[in-house]
């Protein structure tokens, strides 16, 4: 762990934007000779319009746009694993043929966006439910009620997850796995500073605000960096909200998600405290830093905790933390009483409607695969670095200590307010806001009604 040092600007993260879509709209000269050919010999093969390819009879085509989600072996690039998942399933159903294209998070959600524009979007899509759900609000999914039986509902056993799958009155998102996000610090610090003693390692790790600050206290008595308010975009916006909300029990919305209540006088509390760590040293003006830059500067050593962490990003950086010397110790955020409201993530699926019920019906026969089959099901949610959410596949880290507490948080699952109506709207008026408190620029109570006013519009605007 380093001690206090000048941390230069973030680089600005400049994100192409791809517009084109795997497989285009028109004919290859090969594919139009091989249909000529067909035809010639009588044959009644299919064309598929959206992909632009010739596929035999009583074969079905489609398309997997998968986001790097799924861990890699080795060296092995994005892709691989997926590859490895697509095989195994064509082996067992020879009449479904799948074409996977990896995107990243960066260029991903525009070329998505161009796609269904340009009507050539993928059939299946593997994400999170933020955008999966802002796609069927604009009617282009393909409901996947049959998929959520009596049985798989029971099996996942938890209201709030199942619940943020859906749009209105049904099912749009099938999931396969989900954790907790949480926050992260560096051992290494706090026992260099004696502040051991202010966190809890049994159980649940549950914790107070009073012992954060007290934390954080000791951490710069001891020269040491406490993390960023990070605000300079969106990225990663999900973790310093959660801080935000769990310090004095405010919420992002409603548990009901029909209107937003953050300048609540909990939340107003936690963005004036906010301010006064800012002020005197506990936390780092983020303005420039967005969340992947805030992980950054805890995994390089330059600070001693982080608001943004998962068990995915624990997996993701677990080698740059042993170059470092660093040792992680996961916590939930804390709060005023020591009870959490957490935020989560889920990975799972969608089926964009285009306009082909065979194409459909292959797409979720994939996807109950993916998740559900006896041997590679267990797999594939290993491989996302999180949890099942179906019960039944029991404990899959087991004698994983670490594992075993991310596992624990589920119970502190909150209302997934991600689905609201013009969520997406909503996050361009977050970080603005953030950054007016903490820069001096507007007091907490006026940058959160104002932030409220502006968000409350958004589900207006997109109802």
């Amino acid at each position: 762990m380093k001690k206090i040092v000048s941390l230069g600007l973030a680089a600005a993260m400049a994100a192409s934007v791809l517009t084109g879509c795997g497989g285009g709209s028109a004919q290859t000269a090969d594919t139009k000779a091989d249909a000529k050919t067909e035809e010639a010999k009588g044959s009644e093969a299919a064309y598929d319009k959206a992909e632009g390819t010739a596929t035999a009879e009583g074969m079905t085509e489609i398309t997997w746009w998968a986001f790097p989600t799924f861990t890699q072996d080795g060296d092995n690039p994005a892709g691989t694993y997926e590859q490895e998942i697509i095989d195994a399933f064509e082996a067992k159903n020879p009449d479904i043929k799948v074409k996977l294209e990896t995107i990243d998070f960066t260029s991903g959600p525009e070329k998505i966006t161009a796609a269904i524009e340009a009507g050539t979007v993928c059939d299946v899509l593997f994400d999170a439910p933020g955008r999966i759900i802002s796609y069927a609000q604009n009617g282009k999914l393909v409901a996947l009620d049959d998929m959520f039986t009596e049985e798989f509902v029971k099996d996942v056993d938890n209201e709030a997850l199942i619940n943020s799958c859906k749009s209105g009155d049904s099912y749009y998102m099938y999931p396969i796995s989900s954790a907790a996000f949480c926050m992260a610090v560096s051992k290494n610090a706090l026992e260099e500073a004696g502040a051991m003693d202010c966190i809890n390692l049994e159980g649940d790790r549950t914790w107070t605000t009073e012992q954060f600050e007290e934390m954080m206290k000791k951490l710069s008595e001891a020269g040491f960096m406490g993390g960023t308010v990070y605000c300079s975009g969106q990225g990663g916006d999900q973790g310093i909200r959660a801080f935000v909300t769990n310090l004095y029990d405010s919420s992002v919305t409603d548990p009901e998600i029909t209107t937003y209540t953050l300048n609540d006088e909990g939340g107003v509390k936690a963005m004036t405290k906010i301010k006064e760590w800012v002020d005197n040293g506990y936390m780092l003006n983020g303005s420039a830093y967005n969340g992947g830059e805030d992980v950054d500067q805890f995994v390089a050593g330059n600070t001693a905790f982080t608001t943004l962490w998962s068990p995915g990003l624990a997996s993701q950086r677990a080698e740059t933390l042993k170059e470092n010397g660093i040792e992680a110790i996961a916590l939930p955020f804390p709060s005023e009483d020591g009870t959490p409201a957490l935020e989560y993530l889920v990975n799972g699926f969608c089926v964009f409607d285009n306009g082909d019920e065979a194409r459909a019906e292959a797409s979720k026969k994939f996807i109950d695969f993916i998740c559900n089959d006896e041997e590679w099901g267990p797999k594939n949610v290993v491989k996302t670095s999180v949890f099942p959410v179906r019960q039944s596949m029991g404990d899959l880290y087991e004698g994983n200590e670490d594992m075993s507490f991310y596992a624990s948080l589920t119970k502190y699952y909150s209302p997934y307010y991600n689905t609201i109506p013009g969520f997406a709207e909503m996050r361009t008026y977050w970080f603005p806001m953030l950054q007016a408190v903490i820069n001096g620029d507007s007091e907490p109570k006026a940058a959160l009604d104002d932030f409220v006013a502006k968000a409350n519009q958004s589900i207006v605007n997109a109802q």
